[in-house]
This record gives structure tokens, sequence and C-alpha cells, in this order.
């Protein structure tokens, strides 16, 4: 079925999306082979996605996040680009679940008793602190250790509690290359926004948009969400 002929389903979200900038792709000079179905059309040289496409991707990805959801399954969600770090953090707290937002840690996933250890190392230090164990040190020598623990809690202060998780949301797969590469190897399955730029090959379940500016990466990362919550209240 052409573009021209195909029905337009959900039409009050795909103009949501619109609104939202979700349309928006890169220029055709970076756009990744395996986007070609994605993309609608070619204006002044940038890339148009898509959006009936994409409506479609992300309402299979929001059914794969219910089954998610209704086994009580844990969802890690990956966002470190400044546009990002804001919805990925809110959304990710609001329903519980382990968050990177400023920088991905190689070995989150296929090293993780070496990660362990490093947040253990946080969690004693902040505990002696609180204790008055510190005390002891000098001056000089607690400030080390506060920074150390400030150092440690901005890169893992959202994965504290993580074992393993059962998926990843990833905003920019291209970005978060190495997240991808690290869940494919273990097998975990990605769900993703992605741009023109990033390849759909790698990601289980793609959602193609704009994944550079704050309102598209917002929309998306609370349609995620959302579905959660409404699997989780019909359970």
């Amino acid at each position: 079925m052409s573009k021209t002929t195909q029905q337009v389903e959900n039409p009050i979200i795909i103009e949501e999306m619109f609104t939202a900038g979700a349309h928006f792709g890169y220029s055709k000079t970076r756009r990744h082979p395996s986007m070609s179905p994605f993309v609608f059309t070619t204006k002044k040289k940038a890339d148009i996605l898509n959006l009936e496409i994409t409506n479609n991707l992300l309402e299979k990805a929001q059914e794969f996040i219910k089954t998610l959801a209704i086994g009580g399954k844990v969802i890690l969600f990956v966002g470190t680009k400044p546009e990002a770090k804001k919805a990925v953090l809110e959304c990710a707290v609001s329903i519980d679940m382990p968050y990177v937002c400023e920088r991905w840690v190689g070995g989150i996933l296929t090293n993780f008793p070496e990660i362990k250890k490093r947040i253990d190392i946080m969690e004693d230090l902040k505990d002696r602190k609180e204790k008055g164990e510190l005390d002891k040190y000098t001056k000089k020598e607690r400030l080390l250790m506060d920074r150390k623990v400030e150092k440690l809690s901005k890169y893992y202060s959202g994965v504290i509690k993580l074992k393993k998780p059962d998926a990843l949301f990833v905003v920019d797969t291209q970005k978060e290359h190495i997240a991808v590469e690290e869940a494919n190897r273990v097998g975990i399955p990605v769900i993703g926004l992605l741009n023109s730029d990033c390849n759909v090959k790698l990601v289980t379940y793609p959602i193609v948009a704009n994944d550079a500016s704050t309102s598209s990466i917002k929309f998306f990362v609370s349609a995620v969400v959302k579905a959660y919550k409404e699997a989780q209240l019909a359970k």
C-alpha cells in the first residue's frame, strides 16, 4: 500500500507527534541505509519521517511494555543527551525503574559485579558519613571522600538496586550504542527511540522518530510510561 493510500490510524496521536516535531529526521547524507523505509520524503536535504509508520511502531512497543508491566519486569531507562535527561529521569522515577542519565559506564550489563563493587563503595561511604565515622579523618581527607561519593552518585545512583533488567528503553540508540551493544550481547530486548542516523536492525522494538528535540523525546518517553502504568492498573 502506498504512502498516499495508507489508512490513517489514530489521527489524534499522529497530530500530537507532528506538533512535537517527531517527523523531523536528520539530513539525507546522515541517513543510515536501514532507515530508508521509514522516510516519507526529503525536503531541503532533510529527511521527513513517516508518522503513520511511527505510530504503528509505537503501538507495538507499548504492547510489549504492557506485557513487562503485567509480569512485574524491570525496564532500565537510558538517555544521557541533554535533551533527554530530564524526561528519562522523571519518567523512570515515576514507575520506580532504574535509569542512566549521565554516562553509560561500560559493563553495566556485561560486567555488573564490577559495577556493584563501585556502588558498594559509594553506599559504604555514605553510611559511614551518616554515622559520623568519617569525623576522625582530616578535613582534606573528608573532602576527597565527599568528591568520590559525588562522582560515584552521578554515574550510579540510578542503578543502585539493579540486578539484571528485563528490557532497555533507550533514547538515541546511536549515541547510546555501547548500551545497545551490551544488551544485544546478553540477550536483553531493546526498545529504542531512534532517528534516521541509527541502525534500526539493532533494536528489538524501534520507534523511529525525532530523538533530538526535547518535545519529541518527552512525548515518546511519556507514552511508554503511560502504557506501563495502564497495564499495572489493569492487573
